[in-house]
C-alpha cells in the first residue's frame, strides 16, 4: 500500500474550487494535517455527477468509512481514506505555465500542418523538424521546432530550408503561459477529477468540469 502513498493521484484545487496541482498521497495527508488543505469527499452517481461533495477537515477525514470503490491507506489506528480531491484553503491564484516542449504540443501548436507547405496532417503523417539542424547546432527549443510533413523532412535532411528550396510559413515561437487549470491532465481517468479537469477529445478541450458556481451550489457556498 506504500506505493499508492507515491502517486500523484490527487487533484489540487484552490479555494475558488479551480484545479491548480497534482499531488500524491503522502503530500495531500501532510497538507490536510497541517490545516492546509482540507480533502472532499465525493460520492457520484451513476452518471459521474455528485450527488455529494463535501469538505472534510482532516480530523474528521480519519474517520469517515472506506467504501468499495476508494484508496485506503491501513496504519495501526485503522484504515484512512485516500483523498481524490484537497482545497488548498488559503491560495486563490491559478498560476500559468507554458506547455512542455514536446512532439504533440509542437503538433498542437502548428495546428497539424506542415510548417513549410501548409498541408494539413493527420498525427502519422508529421514529424518534428529542427529549422537549424541539430548537426549544424541547432538546438530543441520553441524557436527551432516545427511540425513538417515526413516526406518533406527527409527532403530537408540536415540543410536550411532556403538549402532544400523550402521557406517556413511562419516563424516558430514559443506558445503564451496559460493557467495552469487548462493544462492538468486525468491521465488515470479518476472519475472524481472530472468534475474539475477538462477532457480533451482529438486535441480539443470537452465539457467534463463542472463550472464553480455549480461545484459551491453543491454545499451551498453560492451567495
Amino acid at each position: 500500500m506504500s506505493d499508492i502513498l507515491n502517486k500523484t493521484i490527487v487533484l489540487v484545487l484552490n479555494r475558488n474550487w479551480q484545479a491548480i496541482n497534482i499531488r500524491t498521497p503522502q503530500d495531500a495527508f501532510c497538507q490536510m494535517a497541517t490545516n492546509v488543505a482540507t480533502a472532499l469527499d465525493i460520492e457520484l452517481g451513476d452518471n459521474a455527477s455528485a450527488e455529494a461533495l463535501r469538505p472534510v477537515t482532516w480530523d474528521a477525514w480519519i474517520t469517515l468509512p472506506i467504501r468499495d470503490s476508494d484508496n485506503a491507506m491501513h496504519t495501526v489506528r485503522g484504515a484512512i481514506h485516500v483523498p481524490t480531491v484537497t482545497v488548498a484553503v488559503n491560495y486563490a491564484r491559478v498560476p500559468k505555465k507554458r506547455p512542455k516542449l514536446s512532439a504533440k504540443n509542437i503538433r498542437e501548436r502548428d495546428g497539424n500542418r506542415c510548417q513549410y507547405t501548409g498541408k494539413l496532417l493527420r498525427p502519422d503523417e508529421g514529424s518534428v523538424d529542427h529549422v537549424l539542424p541539430r548537426s549544424r547546432g541547432g538546438k530543441d527549443e520553441w524557436g527551432n521546432l516545427v511540425w513538417s510533413d515526413k516526406t518533406v523532412n527527409a527532403k530537408k535532411g540536415n540543410r536550411l530550408p532556403h538549402e532544400a528550396g523550402l521557406k517556413l510559413l511562419a516563424v516558430p515561437r514559443a506558445p503564451k503561459e496559460l493557467p495552469v487549470t487548462a493544462l492538468i491532465r486525468n491521465a488515470h481517468g479518476i472519475a472524481d477529477w472530472k468534475l474539475f479537469v477538462r477532457e480533451r477529445n482529438n486535441g480539443r478541450a470537452g465539457v467534463g468540469a463542472r463550472s464553480l458556481e455549480a461545484n459551491q451550489a453543491l454545499v451551498g457556498l453560492k451567495n
